[in-house]
């Protein structure tokens, strides 16, 4: 298989292999995922490249790829992934009730 040299990545931009994440990312971003994800549907990482790179299980790559389906790139949101699994489900989980005591 013939590697692209670039493709559009998630932000409308020309995205080449050297605009992917560092292999030594440890703070990651909605953007940085998406970029990962970007690159192995165009075809500049293939997808195990993609998970030897940055030490990625199958599964996990999966996640951001149907979350980015499913819900944009909103989705890839950590703080939402909740919400987000819920959203999915036939019964949403009720929201959480606090205690107005003081």
């Amino acid at each position: 298989m013939m590697r692209r040299k670039h493709i559009i990545g998630p932000d409308g931009r020309r995205f080449t292999i050297a605009d992917p994440p560092s292999p030594d990312t440890t703070h990651w971003v909605i953007r940085r995922n998406a970029e990962v994800v970007a690159a192995v549907r165009g075809g500049l990482l293939s997808l195990e490249e993609a998970c030897s790179r940055y030490a990625l299980n199958l599964e996990e790559f999966r996640s951001w790829e149907r979350s980015i389906d499913r819900f944009g790139l909103k989705g890839l949101r950590t703080t939402r992934t909740q919400y987000y699994l819920n959203a999915g489900s036939s019964t949403p989980a009720e929201p959480k009730k606090t205690s107005t005591r003081g």
